[in-house]
């Protein structure tokens, strides 16, 4: 990490930095302030000696309560160590205060000994102790050892140069002075020894104080260190001799006193903030290279420094003190002692560093995985073996060479900027970063490469592996997850991205790109008749002829099934209409395209192409886009198929309006708002009621009943192949035709029970009684749930779409006919199915469309025709049932031709349930004309509507 990354990473708040300088600067004015007073000697005698004895003494406590107040506001293991500075620091202020009580308050000499000198020799043990708390505990008997010799080589040398200099006369004037000098001289001894001893801790603890809490174990040595140096000068002859209180020297006892009380407070503002958890922060160095090497020149340091405490008595001409000779002999012996350990500990250290180093090599040259190192400059300096086998380039031919030389030119100015970018980053934020490009390998080829980078003395470390089939696998899924695997064209995902970015970006303001959504008709019919396999066959066709058919800009896609799709980009044009009318004829020469014979399995096949084509409007999504196209594609359809349809808005109108009435219909069917309805179908021979047939109204909210003929034109929509919501709508038409079946069977049940045998006739479609949403079997279990006969209940069919399975149908109808239930082949005369349905199905009557009946009595044409169905009607021994009888003279026209039964105005109008059992009770209803005989003979001219079983060979089941 940079220098001024490291500063901005970990600099302190504002306020903290703020609050720290501000009580470094007072430290300083005082601290400043007490020495300019002790320099000028306070302007009076008295004056010093109250500064210099209880201005120290203050101090003292100041540093003691600090110490002390700090300690109980920590919880570690470094809480003796500020309890012992407390301890230390009270000593001192007690001796200060003695010694002021003898100067200032008795104003006479302080006596030596005296209980201050008691004070202060008790002074440094406790910091020695405090300092070898705070000390990095050695973690084997040898760091033990080392730690001791460490220390006396300090303290010897210290105490040879000092016995050499000044404690040897010390020494000579107790053994010879007078009575009371022996206290005395051993007093003034001790001062320097534990001085000796203090600074050895000090320096000891400077090259092994543990990472804990560093600043502010740093700030106490240097107030140990400033009182150890004050002591010191206080020892010597020169000052001991003229010291009075007050004086300049005070300053320095005063300065370690304040600057220990500030030691843990001031320390812990300016403490780096903790990384976040989970976060390894990067240590920097503690030191430069020169100071990290003192504590290996310590021992020689001490040894030269006892030297010079020989070499002063040799010079001088002094006889040698043994004391000096037998300290020198110790410091000597403990640095023999110390080489020895250290250089056993080398040894070992070196074989471990040449087994890790075997350890590592033989990891790195056996990796599967190439391991790179570049210079600063970018130039290969190592290369691991696997290079060979992933590049294929020998390890040696690649050191020395560029690494840009290696990556491909379109990766190049990538990978130079995120490298940049990575070696800017501070390393505590990013410390890997991961880089993939294209490297060239020993043939030529480019290599997919995806390499790990990490920092490395200015340099880079790279840890690089052979990707390339990863990358092509990914390729593929890519393409796979974006392409329809049948056709290769883009999928609706891709198709829509692509929508998508041709609404947005440079292409915003450009409306006239536009969509065309492609359906082939006729494509089932190919799937049932030959195959789904020529089916794809077709499919994989009509893509290709679609892709040839855009341009090379446009998008070609295949949604699903028979659907497809084409983007067709806008040319920046503004002029709508023209736009318009190109695209019309792309798409009218797609369709023409599309629906030329294709040459499948052997034979010619023919399918159509029904399209709808959306633009895009200022401001339309992609979804809104893709939705217009589909409208219009199903409005051609609807409009007759095999042509091409613009959108225009009311299309979108028109959806809504019918999903708003389907949404209605399912309210009224959940809210109970429709109500069963019957019309009397009675005997145009004798006015009989034979059946009733069950309808469905809807009540308003005022009460008001009308037919629901819109609902039920939304609902057949939505049957069919309508866009938008036909699922949902289907289910609300299954909901109505459920209804009404259980409604109807349910009523006729209650009038069977109360004696009004009538069967009751319920219209229901081919598609609902083989949609699987109605469980096989539920016709026979409402039957017997409700008590009704079979016998009793008419099914009117409606066979209407050609998709109906004929097979499945007639399987259904005669199981419903063994029953007893009657068919009836609703609409009959306007289906395409009429014939195949009389042919194949169990059919037991006939009910004319309403189209046949209400020209019946003016055309001739469709007099005739209507005769011709009633006749068949008859031949085939079926009843016939006319729909939408209002006139008189249509019951006389129908009676004449044959027809059996009628049902309309003509007679009545659907009536509730009060009305329709006063009718059963009636009986009958007045026939136009009088009774009359039928002129074709077949049918029953009166009674019941007889449900006959001449066809099929079935055994005739008697009306109930």
């Amino acid at each position: 990490m940079s220098a001024p990354g490291t500063a901005l990473l970990n600099r302190p708040s504002l306020s903290g930095g703020g609050k720290g300088l501000a009580m470094q600067l007072l430290l300083a004015v005082v601290s400043g302030g007490y020495a300019v007073g002790a320099a000028l000697n306070w302007g009076s005698e008295e004056v010093a000696h109250v500064m210099g004895d209880f201005g120290l003494s203050a101090a003292g406590l100041l540093a003691a309560v600090s110490c002390y107040c700090y300690a109980r506001a920590i919880d570690s293991r470094e809480r003796p160590a500020w309890l012992l500075f407390a301890f230390s620091s009270l000593m001192g202020a007690t001796g200060n205060a003695v010694w002021g009580w003898y100067e200032v308050i008795l104003d006479e000499a302080v006596p030596k000994p005296s209980i201050a000198d008691f004070a202060f020799l008790c002074f440094a043990p406790p910091a020695i102790v405090g300092l070898l708390v705070l000390a990095k505990r050695p973690v084997s008997r040898a760091g033990w050892v080392c730690l001791g010799l460490d220390s006396w080589l300090i303290g010897g040398s210290l105490l040879t140069l000092s016995w050499s200099l000044a404690l040897a006369h010390a020494a000579r004037t107790a053994q010879t002075g007078a009575p009371g000098s022996v206290p005395r001289a051993a007093l003034s001894l001790a001062y320097p020894l534990l001085d000796i001893a203090l600074v050895s801790m000090v320096l000891v603890l400077h090259f092994r104080r543990s990472a804990a809490n560093r600043s502010a174990v740093n700030t106490a040595i240097a107030a140990l260190a400033l009182t150890v140096l004050s002591d010191a000068l206080f020892t010597s002859p020169l000052l001991s001799a003229e010291y009075q209180s007050g004086q300049l020297l005070d300053a320095g006892w005063f300065a370690g006193s304040l600057l220990l009380a500030y030691a843990p407070w001031g320390a812990r503002r300016a403490a780096a903030p903790q990384a976040p958890a989970g976060q390894v922060r990067e240590e920097r160095p503690h030191s430069r290279p020169i100071t990290g090497s003192l504590p290996a020149l310590t021992p020689y340091l001490a040894a030269a420094v006892c030297t010079l405490g020989i070499l002063y008595n040799v010079v001088d001409g002094r006889k040698v003190d043994r004391m000096v000779v037998f300290t020198g002999c110790t410091v000597v012996l403990a640095l023999v002692i110390r080489q020895g350990i250290m250089l056993l500990d080398n040894i070992a250290l070196t074989q471990e560093l040449a087994q890790k180093e075997n350890h590592f090599r033989s990891l790195v040259q056996g990796s599967s995985d190439v391991i790179m190192i570049a210079a600063p400059t970018g130039t290969l300096r190592y290369v691991s073996p696997a290079a060979a086998g992933v590049y294929g380039r020998e390890a040696e031919h690649l050191v020395g060479t560029e690494l840009a030389s290696l990556i491909h030119p379109d990766d190049l100015g990538r990978v130079v900027h995120e490298v940049r970018r990575f070696l800017a980053a501070p390393p505590a934020d990013e410390p890997t970063m991961r880089i993939e490009c294209r490297f060239e390998s020993g043939d030529g080829d480019w290599l997919n490469v995806e390499s790990t980078v990490n920092r490395h003395q200015g340099g880079l470390i790279l840890n690089s592996r052979d990707v390339t089939e990863r990358v092509r696998l990914q390729a593929q899924l890519q393409h796979s997850a974006e392409h329809d695997p049948l056709t290769d064209l883009p999928n609706r995902a891709l198709f829509t991205r692509r929508v998508r970015q041709a609404l947005t970006g440079r292409r915003a303001g450009d409306h006239s790109s536009a969509v065309l959504f492609i359906d082939l008709d006729g494509f089932k019919a190919v799937n049932d008749t030959i195959g789904h396999q020529a089916g794809d066959e077709l499919l994989v066709e009509a893509a290709r002829r679609l892709q040839d058919s855009v341009r090379a800009g446009d998008t070609a896609a295949r949604l699903g099934g028979d659907e497809f799709a084409a983007l067709i980009l806008g040319d920046g044009g503004r002029d709508r209409s023209a736009r318009e009318y190109q695209v019309h004829e792309i798409a009218d020469r797609l369709r023409t395209t599309l629906s030329e014979p294709y040459r499948i399995a052997g034979s010619e096949v023919r399918v159509a192409a029904s399209i709808g084509v959306a633009f895009a409007d200022p401001g339309i999504t992609p979804s809104d886009l893709m939705r217009n196209a589909d409208l219009a594609m199903y409005r051609a359809k609807a409009g007759g198929k095999d042509r091409v349809e613009m959108y225009a808005p009311q299309m979108q109108a028109e959806v809504v309006r019918k999903a708003e009435l389907a949404g209605r219909l399912r309210t009224a069917l959940h809210q109970g708002e429709f109500a069963l309805l019957h019309q009397p179908v009675v005997s145009l021979a004798t006015g009989e009621i034979t059946a009733v047939a069950a309808q469905a109204r809807w009540r308003s909210a005022q009460g008001i009943l009308f037919t629901p003929a819109e609902f039920l034109r939304v609902a057949e929509y939505s049957d069919g192949s309508g866009a938008g919501s036909g699922g949902a709508d289907a289910l609300r038409t299954a909901e109505l035709g459920r209804w009404l079946l259980e409604e109807a069977v349910e009523q006729a049940a209650d009038r069977h029970r109360a004696g009004r045998d009538v069967p009751v006739a319920v219209r229901m479609t081919a598609q609902r009684l083989l949609d699987r949403s109605m469980p096989l079997g539920s016709v026979e279990a409402l039957l017997t749930r409700h008590g009704l006969p079979s016998g009793a209940l008419v099914l009117e069919l409606a066979v209407s779409d050609p998709r109906v399975p004929f097979d499945d149908l007639e399987r259904r109808l005669a199981a419903l006919h063994r029953l007893g239930v009657g068919i009836s082949l609703d609409g009959f005369g306007s289906g395409y199915a009429a014939i195949s349905a009389l042919r194949r199905l169990p059919v037991d009557m006939l009910k004319l469309d309403r189209g046949l009946v209400e020209g019946v009595a003016e055309s001739a044409r469709l007099h005739k025709i209507t005769a011709g169905l009633l006749r068949i009607a008859n031949d085939l021994g079926m009843q016939s049932v006319a729909d939408g009888v209002d006139l008189p003279e249509q019951v006389a026209a129908l009676r004449a031709m044959g027809c059996t039964h009628g049902q309309g105005m003509a007679f009545s109008g659907p009536l509730d349930e009060y009305r329709l059992r006063r009718a059963l009770v009636r009986g009958t209803f007045a026939v136009p004309g009088g009774a009359v005989q039928p002129a074709l003979a077949g049918g029953s001219p009166g009674g019941s509507m007889a449900i006959r079983r001449g066809s099929h060979h079935e055994t005739p089941v008697p009306p109930t």
